[in-house]
Formats: structure tokens, sequence, C-alpha cells
């Protein structure tokens, strides 16, 4: 039987989120699959990989500059050379960098070495110090990568300027459309009725981490310019900054219009008491949370970053501008003063995401691992 390894930080908010259509398709077509990767589950006895073989636990940190990867590279090199693996599938920045650290460490390991940047840390308005450290790593370890897959057109364009044996364009991991039916009137009115939306409010949605690079301080500090409280905006994620946000909330008194929901399970359902998707970050590789609200029918007002300017085109599915309070009020007025403009963008968006469906994305990679 064909053997397959997929390394990745973590299980929870990496694997399980991205790769198990993959997974399928792999069982499919004959593979016995084995994860590597950290357990962030919590309790870790919660953990489930769906189609997975074996589960090789690795606590990878985050940073590739933290000591404790030392230990991490030792565990993936000890797997990858006891596996005798046809195909190692890496993810992530740190699984990305260890694989290949391992394999070039080891040239006697024949597994083909398959790389899936899910968005370079070098882009178009990095900060320098970002080109200085990660372009040339990147570059080096490509030499040690038999196939390269890029999501977006920016990051495709870099690829070619490095070393692995193939460049491949594969846009994004896919989205299940099926998920991301419209609900009934009646649907809409009960979920509303369940997030405390006031009845006729306009709703905007932000789906991310609560992180600097999510941004989501911007949306929050354009509210605070709108003299109606007929808005609510919605941020469903978990992280690091809640502390911070929760406080910008109520410094700018909008503890009645701004709902941090935290980790949500329903997001389809929440899309679709949305009047307006808003993704203000900072970079991205080719985001599922926009994918997910043009799935919905949602028009999109996001920054002009890599990624967003794969999906949304302008003035057709949304508005894309500088991240500034500035640009969000006058973009958000501009579909509070015309309805039906919003409805249109996102009918747009709508068509233009069947282009990144699962299956579409599924036989693309199907291409991948059968060459």
């Amino acid at each position: 039987m064909k053997k397959i390894l997929f390394v990745a930080s973590v299980v929870k908010l990496h694997i399980n989120v991205f790769h198990i259509p993959t997974f399928k398709l792999l069982k499919e077509m004959g593979y016995e699959i084995h994860v590597a990767a950290k357990n962030d589950y919590v309790p870790k006895e919660d953990m489930k990989i769906d189609f997975c073989d074996y589960f090789h636990e690795v606590s990878f940190e985050r940073s590739p500059f933290k000591k404790d990867n030392l230990e991490s590279f030792k565990e993936l090199e000890k797997i990858m050379l006891d596996g005798d693996f046809d195909i190692v599938h890496c993810h992530t920045p740190i699984g990305g960098a260890l694989t290949r650290f391992v394999k070039m460490k080891n040239p006697n390991i024949k597994s083909e070495i398959i790389y899936t940047a899910h968005g370079f840390h070098f882009y178009k308005g990095a900060p320098i110090k970002n080109w200085i450290i990660f372009y040339p790593i990147e570059k080096f370890l490509s030499r040690y990568t038999d196939k390269l897959i890029t999501i977006n057109e920016e990051d495709y364009n870099y690829s070619k300027k490095m070393h692995a044996k193939e460049n491949i364009y594969v846009p994004g991991v896919g989205i299940d459309l099926d998920k991301f039916i419209v609900s009934s009137p009646t649907e809409i009115e009960r979920k509303r009725k369940e997030l405390n939306i006031p009845e006729n409010n306009l709703v905007l949605l932000s789906i991310g981490e609560l992180s600097e690079r999510k941004n989501h301080k911007v949306v929050i500090e354009t509210l605070s310019n709108f003299s109606t409280e007929n808005i609510t905006y919605i941020i469903c994620g978990q992280g690091p900054l809640r502390d911070e946000l929760e406080d910008l909330v109520e410094q700018y008194n909008l503890t009645k219009q701004v709902l941090l929901l935290g980790f949500r399970n329903d997001i389809n359902e929440i899309c679709n008491v949305a009047d307006i998707f808003v993704f203000p970050s900072i970079h991205e590789g080719l985001p599922v949370s926009v994918m997910e609200a043009m799935a919905s029918r949602l028009p999109v007002i996001g920054s002009r970053i890599r990624g967003n300017t794969d999906l949304i085109d302008q003035d057709k599915g949304g508005y894309l501008g500088e991240n500034t309070p500035n640009f969000y009020y006058e973009s958000i007025l501009k579909y509070m003063n015309n309805p039906v403009l919003a409805k249109n963008h996102g009918k747009y968006n709508f068509k233009k995401i069947q282009n990144y469906s699962i299956n579409k994305i599924v036989e693309t990679m199907r291409n991948v691992y059968s060459k």
C-alpha cells in the first residue's frame, strides 16, 4: 500500500479545517495516511482525524525560532526515516521548514516532498525584515522540494524564481458549497433572535483569529464614526487580542453593537444573517473566510492585499482599499444607501466562487498526487 505523511503545526486549527476532503481522496486512491502534528485539542482526548490511519504527536512550536523545535526536528526526522513514505506533504511555515531540513540532512530519504505555501511571509507591502529573513530561507529550502504548491497568483510568481523541481498553482483548499445553503426567512429570523440582533439592524460580519494580523480593531474604530446605532458587527474567532478588543468596544461605547462570539461551528448560519462581510486582514494566503462569505452571497469589503485581490473583483463583488476607518466607513455607507447594489455584488461573488469548489480542488490534487 502507498503511504503518505501530512506534516502541519496543529490538528484542530489546520489539519481538520483544511485537509479532510484531501484525505478522503487519498483513501480512494489507496493511500495509508499518516499525520504528524501537535494535538491542540483541549482535552486532548477529543482529537479525531477522519480518514487518518496513524497519528504522530510532534509538539511543533509556531515560531521557527523557538529552541523547542530542535526536539520537534528530531521527532519528525525519526518518523520520516522509519516511515518509508511515498509522499511527504508538508504545510504551515514550521511544518514546511522542518520537513525540508530533514530532507536536506538525509538525502537518502526517497519520499517525494510536496510543500504547500498557504501564504509566504514575504509579500508586497511586507516589512523589510520579512524579506531579509524569510525569502532567502524559502528559496534555499525550495532546493529540497519536489513540488511547491502556491495558492495565489502573487506567491506563484515568486515561486517561479525558486528551485523546486515543479511549481504548481492550486487556488486554495477549496470550499464545500453544499454547506452554504441560503436559509429561509424564518430560520434567519430565529438566528437573529438567538444572537440578540435588533430587527432592522444592518449586520456586518468578520471571521478570523483575534490577532493583530486580522485587524478587527479598524472596523470597531469605523463603527464609532456612525451616528446611527442600527448596525451590528459580529466577529467570529478566538485569539490573544480578545481583552484588548473588548476594551476598545467599551471605549467607543459599542457594547450593544459589537458581538464577539468566539470560535463557532455554525458559520454558515451566521453568514445567512449578515448583510456585508468585512475582512480587514493585513496579509493572507487565500482566505477561506472570504470564500465562505462569497458562497453565502455576501458582498465583501476588505483590505487590498494578496488573496483578497484573487477573490474579490473591485466594484463587482465588493470594495478593496486601504486599511483605514475612512475607507471602511465610505464602503459601508455605499451599501447602506443602496441595498440592491449589495445584493448584486453578493450574487456576483456566488457565481465566481463556483471556481473554488472543493470538488474542483480535489480533482486538481488528484492530478498532483498521480504524477
